[in-house]
């Protein structure tokens, strides 16, 4: 109100031909479009604001972003004055859902949550920050990223707490799905995120059949643990029921149980599973990915189940589920959703302490402790290789049946993120070939892209084979296929020509990920990176090399048209002639991309005279 009335003052003097100053003028102008506070130069000392903290109200902002800022008190904090983990999980999924609604327009619904690591407690008194924003829409479900921080007031330190994805359903009236318009991302950062919510979705898509495959191999693998078992707890001790009445606080605007208080009342009572074990106040460190089964109602009671499933040296995984039914006992209960939480307990340094062993029962129980144990390699691949970021994770990961769909994931979100990048500079431009650079702290990367008169689609099957690389490649010799892991995913060992000065040719294990469009504008993509393969191990007639991130993306510039893009992400010693010929700006790259074009048409013209001739 006194902004308002200020510049009303204001304007009266500008009409009156009464000078006002360009600074006052301009806080009145940002105040009424929404602005509390005019910019205040940055105090002696002050830090700036740490990555991950709330954005200025001034700075332009994704329409789908919401932010929320929640100051920690007591009511919302366990014995120790940290704050609940339900209570947070209740606000991020109050946040999410939020933004989904303002793309979306119309009621939305949680339907998974992704594994969710937390990085630090949150004391009384702090603010937590939460901001959400939608990544990419599909049909009718929709990405939404969020990343929750803590602030100290007193001493004005920021600190991130975790990143969540969470994917949530639009509905019309009486339920029906709503068809989402597509998002435009514009930053380099939205368009990343956009770019791998394809992956992440593919990834979720393949969660239950993974963790099926995964499990039913682990089950005949893995044995009971076969310490002294004499102080082992049982684990029907430490099982846990409790009933809860939907209320009209706990649903949203369509009557539906809010999917974060769910979430909250699950992981009271896993809390309290963990505690029976430990007789000790537990931490949550991690949340596995889950997803909602269906809708609870207000006056629905929900039965929450609890059990220690394995207690591992410092970890302990529990198994909690949720079933609702109505007033009338005889209707069948209805699965809600189910999780598994992962419990430490801290010691006053802070370090987990080692926990009891748990006594599984014979039968369902003994099936849990297995597949618990199976469980955690699973949620260390995943983490390993899909959480740390791309300068962490090492050239050459293992690959087994565990890690197949994270490394994959990885390759290709790795590869599209590359893509993604802004600042690449001409270096140089040959006819149609155009190259391009891009210097980074540790890598030194190219792309290279030219226009070939090829449908998308063509060029996506002739460039997938490593198989056919070296007909037009000159660097190539050979590419053994060494497993099919499924129609997407590729396993060769490559062996490349002997570089000057080099007493031996290189060979690699590379793992070809291909992807097709997910939506109209994506590309095809090719992926590259290395893996080690127990049979394929280092051979002294060659230099094992390793590729960090590569491939190709090509674009459908119309039904006979494609631009096709190579990229390479290179580290300093790696693959010598390439960053000799990035250096030295060598037509060799630029000829080599020549020779795929020619050899793109040769195939094109082959693939019509067949079709003729048929």
């Amino acid at each position: 109100r006194a902004t308002l009335l200020l510049s009303r003052c204001l304007l009266k003097m500008v009409k009156g031909n009464i000078i006002v100053p360009e600074d006052i003028l301009s806080f009145c102008c940002n105040g009424l479009q929404g602005s509390t506070s005019p910019p205040r130069a940055r105090e002696p000392g002050e830090q700036e604001e740490a990555p991950g903290a709330m954005a200025s109200p001034s700075a332009a902002r994704n329409p789908t972003e919401v932010q929320m800022s929640q100051l920690v008190l007591p009511c919302h904090t366990n014995h120790r004055g940290e704050l609940s983990t339900g209570q947070l999980l209740k606000w991020i999924d109050t946040a999410a859902c939020l933004s989904a609604e303002r793309h979306a327009g119309c009621p939305c619904v949680t339907a998974s949550m992704d594994d969710i690591y937390f990085e630090h407690t949150i004391s009384v008194g702090q603010v937590v920050n939460i901001k959400a924003k939608v990544n990419r829409a599909f049909n009718s479900s929709m990405e939404v990223g969020i990343q929750v921080s803590y602030e100290d007031l007193c001493s004005g330190k920021h600190c991130s707490i975790c990143k969540a994805y969470a994917t949530f359903v639009a509905q019309g009236p009486l339920g029906s799905k709503v068809r989402l318009e597509p998002l435009t991302p514009q930053t380099e950062e939205e368009k990343i995120e956009y770019s791998i919510a394809a992956e992440r979705r593919r990834m979720r898509l393949a969660h239950k059949d993974t963790l099926k495959d995964l499990l039913t191999s682990s089950s005949q693998e893995t044995e009971l643990e076969t310490r002294d078992g004499s102080g082992a707890v049982p684990a029907e001790r430490t099982r846990v029921e409790s009933v809860e009445l939907v209320l009209p606080p706990h649903a949203n605007h369509q009557g539906n149980t809010f999917g974060g208080q769910i979430m909250a009342w699950m992981e009271n009572v896993a809390t309290i599973a963990a505690s029976r074990l430990c007789h000790a106040h537990p931490t949550l460190r991690a949340i596995e990915m889950f997803h909602f089964r269906g809708p609870s109602q207000v006056g629905d009671r929900l039965v929450l189940k609890a059990i220690v499933n394995n207690a591992f040296k410092n970890s302990m995984e529990v198994g909690v589920s949720a079933e609702a039914y109505g007033q009338e006992m005889s209707v069948s209960r209805r699965h809600i959703n189910s999780a598994f939480m992962t419990f430490v307990v801290l010691d006053q340094e802070g370090h987990p302490r080692t926990l009891p062993m748990v006594a599984p029962e014979p039968g369902d129980g003994e099936r849990r402790y297995r597949e618990a144990s199976a469980r955690k390699k699973i949620r260390l691949d995943r983490k390993y290789v899909v959480s740390c970021k791309q300068t962490e994770v090492p050239l050459s990961v293992p690959w087994d049946q565990s890690n197949k769909v994270y490394l994959s994931y990885n390759n290709v979100s790795a590869l599209k993120m590359l893509v993604a990048k802004a600042n690449w500079v001409l270096a140089r431009e040959k006819e149609k070939v155009r190259m391009y650079t891009l210097e980074e702290d540790k890598f030194l990367s190219f792309r290279i892209e030219m226009s070939v008169c090829i449908p998308a689609s063509r060029a996506f099957s002739l460039l997938s084979n490593l198989r056919r690389r070296h007909e037009w490649d000159s660097h190539y010799m050979s590419a053994e296929l060494v497993q099919k892991v499924d129609d997407d995913d590729m396993i060769y060992h490559v062996v490349s020509q002997k570089l000057r000065n080099e007493s031996k040719p290189q060979d690699f294990v590379i793992l070809a990920s291909r992807r097709k469009p997910c939506s109209r504008g994506d590309p095809y993509v090719v992926a590259f990176r290395s893996v080690t393969l127990p049979t394929h191990p280092a051979r002294a007639e060659f230099t094992r090399g390793e590729t960090l991130c590569s491939g190709f993306c090509i674009w459908p510039e119309s039904e006979e048209m494609s631009k096709v893009a190579y990229y390479n992400q290179a580290m300093p010693g790696y693959l010598t002639y390439v960053t000799t010929n990035v250096a030295g700006l060598s037509s060799d790259i630029c000829s080599t991309f020549e020779a795929c074009e020619k050899f793109l048409l040769k195939n094109k013209e082959d693939l019509i005279s067949r079709l003729q001739d048929f």
